[in-house]
């Protein structure tokens, strides 16, 4: 065996052994956490899409109480119809500026919700409206959904992004190039690729 032949084996047997090594040290658990955190990530999305389901509804059922104020009402459908453009792919959840983009646009349509049903407060045929009622309690109970699933995501990602920077997994994470993935930082996203139409044309 020539020299460079011997040089150029000993560099392939350097590297296979590394590689070989380092997918030891913590390969297998990046896996298993990067499949936890699509799951938990797919269920966030499930629950948001069930909250915005549920918005054309009661804004219809609010839109029905006479003099209700309409600004209220065009900001909820204004801040779900920017929110749900946004389609959660994949690759959104490992592009920062995109993901905070898309928490932003959920964050301001919760805010506009929360707005809602405020002013609701305002309006005792509302309170006595049972199918109103039934509407709240459901809204009521999708957030305390969404904010389980948030939690379980924000966990998986906290526990991936921790075997990303530790040693010696780090070195796994270089070589396989496993970058840390953002996290949630503010209220809410969802994925919805036909949203309701909401008609404010139609007759009280």
């Amino acid at each position: 065996m020539t020299a460079p032949s011997h040089r150029r084996w000993l560099s392939i047997l350097a590297t296979t052994t590394i590689v070989v090594s380092l997918s030891g040290c913590g390969y297998n658990e990046f896996q298993a956490l990067d499949e936890q955190s699509k799951s938990a990530w797919s269920e966030v999305l499930n629950q948001y899409q069930r909250r915005a389901d549920l918005i054309p509804n009661i804004v219809s059922t609010v839109k029905g109480e006479a003099n209700f104020e309409q600004d209220t009402l065009t900001k909820v459908v204004e801040a779900r119809s920017k929110a749900t453009s946004i389609q959660a792919t994949p690759e959104l959840v490992n592009d920062p500026a995109a993901f905070q983009k898309f928490q932003a646009a959920q964050g301001e349509l919760s805010g506009a919700l929360s707005r809602l049903l405020v002013v609701t407060e305002n309006y005792p045929n509302l309170k006595a409206n049972q199918g109103f009622q039934d509407l709240r309690v459901q809204l009521e109970g999708t957030e305390n959904r969404i904010t389980v699933a948030r939690n379980r995501y924000i966990k998986t990602i906290q526990d991936y992004n921790v075997k990303v920077r530790s040693f010696p997994t780090n070195l796994t994470a270089k070589v396989f190039s496993y970058d840390a993935k953002p996290t949630l930082t503010v209220q809410n996203e969802a994925q919805i690729s036909s949203p309701p139409v909401v008609d404010f044309n139609t007759k009280k």
